[in-house]
């Protein structure tokens, strides 16, 4: 399914950049000549979309041969070389740019997430990434928050149940978001995990008097509000915290013994890892 999902994306993303040929490779550059390349690594930090880079390459052209020197997860620094390529000049030219595209930006996202993986060492809280991705990229993007270290919190509205601030007052409360979402689930017999958003400790104390869930989220608490929460629930239902929380915070949240910190900036807020396809 993931392979036939990035298959799809690959012949998406060559047809929007190729559109009626690379004219600029296809007037100069002969069609059988063969050539090589490699990636230069420019700028220090995790690697990650190599597993991507093989099945972009043969998905392009079954000839290329792709001899991989760095696999993901692994730190790089200027100067490394990730991966030799090499086969026809007119196909390695084709191949360049979504390349870089995909494992400049799947770097910079298992970088940037690894940093906050390493604020929290020894401590039992995991980093989780959200939704804010790129529309059509968001499952190479939780790949890379993989990489990094991180945990998905979850793929799309699909395949799990989040009543945030909107659900619930839509639903009209609290416990009508709840006692509806436990109907439906009954209805249609699925076994979603439901997770709620809290905004204060009384909806706290509301959500542990009704019960029927299996995660609280603690949005935008300060963190002497996170620590009074977690006392609070003492285990009965993981925790959550999420909201504004920065590498200069998190170890602060998560030593308030909170099960999981989610941070939207993992992959909308990053900056990309330099690194050049060179000709040799």
């Amino acid at each position: 399914m993931e392979n036939r999902i990035l298959r799809e994306f690959i012949l998406n993303s060559l047809a929007e950049d190729l559109g009626d040929g690379d004219h600029s490779s296809l007037s100069c550059i002969p069609a059988t000549t063969g050539g090589q390349a490699k990636l230069l690594i420019k700028e220090k930090g995790l690697l990650a979309g190599i597993r991507v880079a093989d099945v972009l390459f043969k998905t392009i052209d079954k000839d290329l041969n792709f001899d991989i020197v760095l696999k993901d997860g692994k730190n790089v620094v200027p100067g490394d070389i990730a991966f030799y390529l090499s086969g026809r000049q007119q196909s390695i030219l084709k191949s360049e740019r979504l390349v870089l595209n995909i494992m400049q930006r799947m770097s910079g996202i298992a970088t940037s997430t690894h940093e906050y993986v390493s604020q929290l060492k020894g401590l039992k809280t995991r980093i989780l990434d959200t939704r804010k991705t790129t529309p059509g990229f968001r499952f190479l993007e939780k790949e890379a928050v993989r990489i990094g270290g991180g945990m998905n919190h979850r793929m799309g509205l699909f395949d799990m149940i989040m009543l945030k601030d909107n659900h619930i007052d839509y639903a009209g409360g609290i416990e009508k978001a709840i006692s509806k979402t436990r109907e439906y689930l009954k209805k249609n017999k699925l076994k979603l995990k439901v997770e709620i958003e809290a905004r204060s400790l009384e909806d706290v104390k509301t959500i542990l008097s009704i019960g029927g869930v299996d995660r609280i989220m603690l949005d935008n608490f300060t963190i002497s509000e996170t620590l009074s929460a977690v006392k609070v629930i003492a285990g009965r239902y993981e925790t959550e915290s999420s909201g504004g929380i920065t590498l200069a915070t998190i170890r602060s949240y998560a030593e308030c013994g909170v099960d999981f910190i989610s941070v939207g900036a993992l992959t909308h807020h990053i900056r990309s890892l330099d690194m050049s396809l060179k000709a040799i």
